[in-house]
């Protein structure tokens, strides 16, 4: 399934517009909907703000995941709550002590999904692991 076709049904699931989508993306209706027709490719950035607008990742956007969701299939309950409190942390963030806006907040968040879940599926395949090489031990 090609990269337009993908942003059309999610943004048609989520009972959006094209011309919404243009708005929150900060363009025209036109050139969304290049995107959709697969006349264009979205650059990076615009990329990912229309994986955060449809709620899903650019991996799958892109064609490297057949799942639309932010959250693995795999993950348990518990995997979801660690990761809910690591986003929900109180306090500002900052860089070098300027709070950042809620635009670069969000780059962060999104980065920090990504790797939340790489590292979490990378500690249960590692456990996985060991537990197998017990058992072939006993």
């Amino acid at each position: 399934m090609s990269t337009g076709l993908r942003i059309k049904l999610l943004r048609a699931k989520k009972g959006l517009t094209q011309d919404q989508m243009a708005e929150q993306l900060d363009m025209n209706r036109a050139n969304f909907s290049n995107y959709e027709r697969n006349k264009a490719v979205p650059p990076g950035e615009t990329l990912m703000k229309i994986a955060t607008i449809l709620n899903t990742t650019t991996d799958y956007l892109l064609g490297g995941s057949d799942n639309p969701n932010r959250i693995p299939e795999w993950a348990t309950p518990k995997d979801m709550k660690d990761f809910k409190e690591l986003l929900e942390e109180d306090g500002d963030l900052m860089f070098d002590g300027i709070p950042l806006n809620h635009d670069d907040k969000q780059k962060i968040k999104d980065v920090l999904t990504g790797l939340f879940w790489e590292a979490k599926q990378m500690n249960k395949e590692a456990l996985k692991k060991g537990k197998q090489k017990r058992q072939n031990n006993e």
